[in-house]
């Protein structure tokens, strides 16, 4: 696998290192030794995925404030995606950084999202679906997040928003959700 560390420190684009024959290919997409030997955190304890209908969805900002905090490695299986992060790493040289990369089936870029950053993506197909393995079990109860749009982060999102569900088009701007946060 390659890593290729973001401008965002401990963010990372992971690309698998695919062995072509006639039968088609096989790439490692995990292996706790290569994490490791970044420093970055191997712990899994749950994997989710999320099917999108329709291109132009957008999911996010989302985080879990500590001690629910987790650790992402974001894959897109089928379709396309713009995936998007910020820091929010209040003692971050990059605090309130965003960094964007697209993820495809095809390319099987993958992106490392460490704690104390928000996630988000913006489906660009019809039918995409993401698979993420994440270091903590999901807490409804202590699920934060800031608005996609918060002109703080300057993010430009590709496309014009279609889908979008309520509690992610209301999550506040950042100074309020860091006050709120426990």
């Amino acid at each position: 696998m390659i890593f290729t560390e973001t401008p965002l420190r401990g963010a990372f684009v992971i690309e698998p290192e695919p062995l072509q024959d006639a039968r088609g290919l096989f790439a490692r997409t995990w292996c706790r030794r290569e994490f490791e030997a970044r420093g970055l955190e191997t712990r899994i304890a749950q994997c989710s995925t999320s099917f999108n209908k329709t291109k132009g969805t957008l999911r996010g900002m989302h985080l879990q404030p500590p001690p629910f905090a987790e650790t992402k490695i974001v894959r897109c299986t089928q379709g396309s995606m713009y995936d998007a992060i910020i820091d929010l790493r209040p003692d971050s040289p990059t605090f309130t950084r965003h960094f964007a990369v697209v993820l495809t089936a095809e390319n099987r870029k993958m992106l490392y999202v460490p704690i104390g950053f928000a996630h988000g993506f913006q489906t660009l197909e019809d039918d995409t679906e993401v698979f993420y393995p994440i270091s903590a079990f999901d807490s409804p109860d202590h699920s934060r997040g800031v608005r996609w749009d918060d002109p703080t982060f300057d993010t430009r999102w590709p496309d014009g928003v279609r889908t979008i569900v309520h509690r992610d088009r209301t999550y506040p701007d950042l100074r309020p959700a860091i006050a709120t946060a426990p």
